[in-house]
């Protein structure tokens, strides 16, 4: 295709879906997003929020630049219907790229594949940053979007992972959990849990993924000594934080904005610890104790967004996807 200053490539959430990358793949670029910020070759200002006084919507405006790729984006985020089911929802998010060496644009596209995968990339990473050593058992709570991928990407992480604890109700949430594990990992199995306080008991790692209606909230004093909990979604409940040993998060200003539900009664957050960034790029160790209980927030940075979002970008040019648009003709 003929790429000029007054053409776009639109990917659709189908040509998107077509792409085939690895789980590795999206671990190794997101990795790479974090180490470029850290070494401030990138850019990635705090997000930009509107939400009406009823809460019944929320909107997001994200503006960053990769250095390392001489890329930038804006990404855009739109949910409505907050307090409906998960079913009755409308979410619209999407990611414009431009060259900042040609000066061209590289493509727009839906992000919501970005997101599904961007975000259990990045709770694999806090927990390879944070478990001990010797850490066997994970446990995941929710089965929704990021509960699906979320053992695959621990596995990528995590090798060393033997025994893979599920938390979850609804039953096509959980067959589409036991699909992407067969899919990525087809000699591992699944145990299913009901009682989630002894799954939390005997896990290393927790990743909390549940939407906002779940009843479940494992508690700071269900953790056993040196567990790291990793929060997505819903599933933990404050005191897991409040009282955690070492607190990580993806960004400490945006958990300030996105985390209020995990404040303790006077609406405070505790400090954090170190950021993910610095931890990835070698500076800061997440664990200074074997027996530390971590608490590490994962809440996204637009640059990953971008390095991931731009990957996809060059998979479909190489394969010649996507619709040519004269935006600007």
């Amino acid at each position: 295709m003929h790429r000029d200053d007054t053409t776009l490539r639109v990917l659709s959430t189908s040509d998107l879906a077509g792409l085939d990358i690895t789980l590795a793949d999206v671990v190794d670029t997101v990795e790479q997003a974090y180490r470029t910020l850290a070494a401030g070759q990138s850019d990635n200002p705090r997000k930009l929020t509107v939400k009406p006084a009823d809460g019944h919507s929320v909107s997001y405006a994200m503006l960053g630049r990769d250095g390392v790729r001489n890329v930038v984006a804006i990404k855009t985020s739109y949910k409505h219907g907050l307090h409906e089911s998960r079913d009755n929802q409308h979410y619209y998010t999407m990611l414009t790229i431009y060259d900042d060496v040609t000066g061209l644009p590289v493509a727009m596209m839906d992000c919501s594949r970005i997101g599904s995968l961007r975000t259990p990339a990045v709770s694999a990473l806090l927990a390879r940053e944070c478990a001990t050593p010797d850490a066997r058992t994970a446990l995941v709570i929710g089965t929704g979007t990021q509960g699906r991928l979320a053992l695959p990407f621990l596995l990528t992480t995590l090798p060393q992972l033997d025994r893979l604890l599920l938390s979850g109700t609804h039953p096509d949430g959980i067959a589409a959990v036991r699909t992407e594990l067969a899919r990525h990992f087809p000699d591992r199995e699944i145990e299913l849990v009901d009682d989630l306080k002894k799954a939390a008991r005997e896990a290393d790692v927790i990743v909390a993924t549940a939407g906002g209606h779940t009843p479940a909230a494992v508690e700071a004093d269900w953790l056993k000594p040196g567990a790291v909990s990793i929060l997505v979604g819903h599933g933990l409940a404050p005191s897991t934080l409040h009282r955690a040993d070492r607190v990580i998060a993806t960004s400490e200003a945006q958990m300030r904005v996105t985390g209020t539900d995990m404040a303790d009664t006077d609406g405070n957050l505790p400090a954090v610890d170190l950021e993910l960034p610095v931890i990835i790029s070698g500076v800061s160790k997440a664990r200074t104790a074997p027996a530390q209980r971590i608490f590490a927030y994962n809440s996204g940075l637009v640059v990953t967004d971008i390095a991931l979002g731009h990957r996809f970008a060059q998979l479909a040019a190489d394969q010649n996807l996507g619709t040519e648009v004269a935006l600007w003709r």
